[in-house]
């Protein structure tokens, strides 16, 4: 039982070596956002994708920005805008409507209701 369990974890970390691996020529050295930081070495081309760490901490700097990246919407699409609060919910197609697509787009028809043009299906 012991040697199965042996085998068992060797083949797994080789599995795990396997999938993190790339070929020679696929390596170089850079930098990628781990976390909130900038790590460099060198490593696969997909994974160390920033040539510098100039270049790193600018997307870094780009991502902590972009009032996106903290998901403010429920549903729909988020767009990052100029003018606060930073995002704007596309919510059509989803159903819901609201400045962050929370609302529930009405099923029937109420006196004074203004449809509101998310719910809309063409």
């Amino acid at each position: 039982m012991r040697v199965r369990t042996t085998l068992l974890v060797i083949a797994t970390a080789a599995v795990f070596v396997l999938v993190r691996a790339c070929e020679p020529e696929e390596t170089q050295p850079g930098c990628k956002i781990l976390g909130s930081t900038c790590t460099c070495g060198y490593g696969c081309k997909t994974e160390f994708i920033f040539r510098t760490r100039r270049e790193c901490m600018e997307a870094l700097r780009e991502r902590s920005a972009n009032a996106c990246t903290r998901i403010p919407c429920m549903r729909g699409i988020c767009t990052q805008t100029v003018q606060q609060p930073g995002f704007a919910c596309k919510c059509e197609g989803t159903g819901f409507f609201g400045q962050r697509c929370e609302k529930a787009c009405p099923t029937v028809a109420v006196r004074g209701l203004i449809f509101p043009h998310e719910c809309v299906v063409i």
